[in-house]
Order: structure tokens, then sequence, then C-alpha cells
């Protein structure tokens, strides 16, 4: 390349860039950006429909949550010496106490559950066995006045980035998404309970995250699987991961609760 071409690129560039900070130094005003769409409320934003009613199968730990398991059964349960003193102290007499449908244990139940929307900002389940009742505050969630058995459960959906180049469906913040996605729970202000009917413990420090998802079954059945983490840093050496499933049937079909009884 020649000296006179080369010069003549330096001084180009030189001039463009001169021009740019000019312009910036004149206060020329620049094209803004525009507004980020505002945020839809939960229930429009939600990727997977969850409403209606689901019956647990329970197609693992049946000797565990079929029926009650003995005393000092502790399997699986990644307890630390303190937690399983207080197991130990478990009297049978309390079988069925409200203790054992704790938020942190109530989907592991033989249950049914029924999900639905409280305006669209709460999402509501139910389940026929202990006769609970959860709410999921999605936006900004109010503070609860005190602690109880089921807690207080903030939720979030969370779907799937965008694809490159594709204009996908609208997220919850406005933005493209993916079809598909899960819900995602904390819960914290708990009351103590068990996370077995034996009197396996979880203490009021427990904080429990669930995952929410849908598929559909290759028969056309529809189910929900949810990812329960129990982390507990008074009773467990580490987190205590479960899954659960449920089979969507209808609506009302077989809907029978039992209310739980209070601990002797």
């Amino acid at each position: 390349m020649s000296t006179r071409r080369t010069t003549s690129r330096v001084a180009l560039t030189a001039a463009v860039g001169a021009w740019l900070i000019g312009t910036a130094q004149l206060g020329v005003a620049q094209p803004a950006p525009p507004p980020p769409a505002p945020p839809q409320p939960a229930r429009q934003a939600a990727p997977i429909e969850l409403t209606g009613q689901w019956v647990a199968i329970v197609n693992e730990d049946w000797r565990w949550r079929m029926v009650t398991p003995p005393k000092g059964d502790l399997a699986s349960v990644p307890l630390n010496e303190e937690g399983r003193r207080v197991a130990e102290q478990w009297d049978p007499a309390t079988d069925g106490a409200c203790e054992a449908y704790g938020a942190a244990a109530l989907l592991r139940m033989p249950t049914r559950l029924r999900l639905r929307w409280q305006g669209d900002e709460r999402l509501v389940l139910e389940t026929d066995a202990g006769r609970q009742t959860r709410t999921f505050e999605f936006g900004s969630p109010s503070s609860p006045a005190q602690r109880s058995l089921q807690g207080h459960s903030v939720a979030k959906w969370v779907s799937p980035p965008p694809p490159p180049g594709g204009p996908g469906l609208v997220g919850s913040d406005g933005g493209p998404r993916r079809a598909g996605g899960y819900l995602e729970v904390k819960t914290t202000q708990l009351t103590p309970g068990w996370l077995r009917r034996n009197g396996v413990p979880y203490s009021e420090a427990a904080v429990v995250t669930e995952y929410f998802a849908r598929f559909q079954a290759p028969n056309g059945d529809e189910w929900l699987m949810v990812t329960t983490i129990v982390d507990d840093p008074r009773y467990l050496t580490q987190r205590y991961v479960t899954s659960s499933h449920f089979r969507r049937e209808a609506e009302g079909g077989r809907w029978n609760p039992q209310a739980c009884g209070a601990a002797a």
C-alpha cells in the first residue's frame, strides 16, 4: 500500500473521530433507546399451565410415603447428630399430626392438588391430604406477619432464553422467550415440621425451594413434576432433594379432603 493511501486513511479516521467528539461536546441530542415494555402480570406471563387438579403418582420411596415408617427409619435423609436425636424422640401416638404436612414435605404425601389463580399475582395450591392451602406470591410479595406451617412463598416464572434471531414469544419482562419454562418457588418463615411422618425433623430455619415443571407423556397424559430442595442448617448436613410426580385428572373427581390432627 502506498504511503499516500495510508496517510489518507489515517486522516479520514481522525476526521470522523473529531466529528464524533465535537458532536458530543456540542450536546447534539442522540436518539433515545425505546423504553422497556411493562412487565406482564404473572397470570398472563405463565409459560406453562399449572391450574387444575393433579393426583400424586407414588413411583418412588413408597415405604416412606404411602405408610408411616417405623420410629428410627431415617434412611436417605442427611440428618446431623442433632437431627437424629430429635427424630428418635418421635412418639408414634402423634402419627397424623399436622407437622407432617408442612411445606417441606406436603407434596410427598399421597395427595391430590388443586391449583388456581387468585387474581393476577397469586397462585393457590390446595391439597386434600391434610387440607392444606399454600399461596405463591409473584410481583412484590407482602411480608408475612408470622411463621406458619406453609410459610411464606415467593414465586417467579423461569423461561428459556429466546432463540438467536428468532421472534420467540412474549416473556414476563415484555421481551421475547421460548415456549415452555417452569415455576420456581422459595418458601421461608416456616414453623418446625417433619420431613417424614415418623418425626424426621426440619427446623424454623429451613428454606424450601421448589421447581414445578409440566410435560406430556407419549399417550397424551399431562404430568406435573415437582423438585423440592430443603436447606436446613440446624438439622441437615446437606441439601435434601426429592422429586414428586402428579398426573392431571378431571377436576372435582375423587377429591377427598382429610384434615390433619393436632400433635399430642
